[in-house]
C-alpha cells in the first residue's frame, strides 16, 4: 500500500490531478448557490426571534427563543454521520436534491403555525434535511478539485453559507418589516425552490450503478468507522470546528437581538450590520483561501501553510470582547464586524485542512459528517446557551466572554493537534 496514503490525506494524489475545468467550477458556483439558501433558511429563525409579535405570538422567554435557535441544531448533528454515510455511497445529486426540497417546504410551512410544538418540529425537520449539505459538497469538491485549488474552492463555497446569513438577516427583517414574519418564512421557503431548475438540468447524475456498487461501497469501507474515531487528528478537528463554529453561529442566532437589545439598533439596522459582518467573512475567506493556494503551489508546506492562516483567524477574532466592552455605539459595531470578518482567515482554510488536505479521499463524506456533528453541537450550544447566560447575567457581555474562550482554545487545537501523522489509515481493502 502507499505509503503516502498510510499516512492519511496531507499527501493525497489529487495534488497531481488535471486542474478543475470550466464545467467543474460553474457547479461549485450552484453548490455555493445552494448552501446559501441552506443558510437563508436556517438563520431566518434569528430575525424572527427579534420581532416583538413573533416572541408574543409564541409566548417566548430569553431560553425559550435559545431553544427554538438550537432545534434545529439538535436535529442536524444527529443526521450528519448518516448523511456522510450516504454520500460516500449513493453519491451527491440525488440524495442532495430530495433533502433540497423537504428543507425549503418546511421552512415556508413555519409560516402557517401557531404552536410552540410545531414551531420547533419544522427547525426539526429543516435541521435534518440541511444535515446532507455538508458532507455531499464536500465530497464533490475533493473529487473534482487538486490540493492547490482547494483552497479557492473551498473559500467560493464557504461564501455562500457566509453571504447566507449576511443576505437573509437584512431581507427577513425587511420582510418582517414590510409584511410580517408569516410572509417572511414562506417566501424564504418557497423562493429557494428555484435553485432545483439548473441542479436538476446541469449536474450530471452521479448515483451508482447497481454492477458499481460493491466496488464503491468496498473503497468507501476502506476506513473504518472505528479508525476514524480512534484518530487524534479527527478528535482535534471536533474542537477546532466547534470552537469556530460557536462563535459564527453565536452571531447566526443571536447578533440581530444583541443588535436591538443592547445596542438599541432598529431590527432593519441590525440586518443591515449582520450582513456586513458575514459578508466581510466570506470576502476575507476566499482571499485567504486564494492566497494559501497560491504559497502552497510556490512549494509552502500544505499543513504549515493552512495552520498558520486558521491560527491567525482565531486570534484576531478575539477582538469581540472589544466590542462587548466598547461604551460607543460606533467602536461596538466596528469591532462586531471586525472580529468576525478576521475569522475569515481560518474559514476556507480550516475548512480544507480539515475535510480535505489531512483526509484520505475514500472518507471525506463519512469523516465530514463526523466533524459536521461537533459544529451542529456548536450552533445548538450556542444558542442554548447564551440565552441561558443572558437570562442570569441580564447582559450580553458573559455569553461573549464564553465566545473568547472557545476562540483561544481553537487556536491551541490547531497549533497542536492538526498534525499529518494522526490522521485515519486506510486499511489494505483500499488496494486490493
Amino acid at each position: 500500500m502507499d505509503k503516502a496514503l498510510e499516512r492519511g490525506g496531507a499527501s493525497r494524489g489529487a495534488s497531481t490531478a488535471a486542474p478543475a475545468s470550466a464545467a467543474a467550477w460553474a457547479v461549485l458556483l450552484l453548490l455555493a448557490l445552494g448552501v446559501m439558501i441552506a443558510f437563508v433558511d436556517r438563520t431566518s429563525i434569528s430575525s424572527a426571534l427579534a420581532d416583538g409579535p413573533f416572541i408574543q405570538h409564541f409566548g417566548m422567554t430569553d431560553i425559550d427563543r435559545g431553544w427554538v435557535n438550537a432545534a434545529f441544531f439538535w436535529s442536524y448533528g444527529l443526521i450528519q454521520i448518516p448523511a456522510g454515510w450516504i454520500v460516500d455511497r449513493y453519491g451527491v445529486k440525488t440524495p442532495y436534491t430530495v433533502c433540497f426540497v423537504l428543507w425549503c417546504l418546511a421552512t415556508a410551512v413555519t409560516g402557517l403555525i401557531s404552536t410552540m410544538f410545531a414551531l420547533i418540529l419544522m427547525r426539526f425537520i429543516v435541521g435534518a434535511a440541511e444535515a446532507v449539505v455538508m458532507p455531499a459538497s464536500y465530497r464533490w469538491i475533493r473529487n473534482n478539485f487538486k490540493e492547490g485549488q482547494s483552497g479557492t474552492a473551498v473559500g467560493l463555497f464557504a461564501m455562500g453559507n457566509k453571504f447566507g446569513p449576511a443576505i437573509g438577516a437584512p431581507i427577513a427583517a425587511w420582510l418582517i418589516t414590510a409584511y410580517d414574519w408569516r410572509v417572511m418564512f414562506i417566501a424564504t421557503g418557497a423562493v429557494g425552490l428555484v435553485w432545483l431548475l439548473p441542479w436538476i438540468f446541469l449536474v450530471k447524475n452521479d448515483l451508482p450503478r447497481r454492477e458499481d456498487m460493491a466496488a464503491i461501497r468496498r473503497k468507501a469501507s476502506s476506513i473504518t468507522f472505528a479508525s476514524i474515531l480512534s484518530s487524534p487528528l479527527v478528535w482535534g478537528t471536533l474542537v477546532v470546528n466547534f470552537c469556530y463554529g460557536y462563535f459564527t453561529f453565536f452571531c447566526m442566532t443571536w447578533m440581530p437581538s444583541y443588535l436591538v437589545e443592547e445596542r438599541g439598533l432598529s431590527l432593519e439596522k441590525s440586518g443591515l450590520f449582520t450582513f456586513f459582518s458575514f459578508a466581510g467573512i466570506a470576502i476575507v475567506a476566499l482571499i485567504a483561501g486564494w492566497t494559501a493556494d497560491k504559497l502552497i503551489a510556490r512549494g509552502g508546506d500544505p499543513v504549515f501553510v493552512r495552520k498558520a492562516f486558521v491560527i491567525a483567524g482565531f486570534i484576531g477574532a478575539c477582538t469581540v470582547l472589544l466590542g462587548a466592552k466598547a461604551e460607543s455605539l460606533n467602536a461596538a459595531l466596528f469591532w462586531n464586524v471586525f472580529s468576525l470578518s478576521f475569522l475569515g482567515l481560518a474559514t476556507a482554510n480550516n475548512l480544507a485542512l480539515c475535510r480535505l488536505t489531512l483526509i484520505p479521499a475514500p472518507a471525506v463524506g463519512l469523516v465530514t459528517g463526523v466533524q459536521q456533528v461537533a459544529t451542529s453541537l456548536a450552533g445548538g450550544v450556542a444558542a442554548s446557551l447564551s440565552g441561558w447566560l443572558l437570562h442570569i447575567s441580564g447582559s450580553y457581555d458573559l455569553p461573549m466572554l464564553v465566545i473568547f474562550v472557545f476562540l483561544v482554545i481553537g487556536a491551541l487545537t490547531t497549533w497542536l493537534v492538526l498534525r499529518p501523522e494522526w490522521a485515519p489509515k486506510i486499511s489494505l481493502a483500499a488496494d486490493e
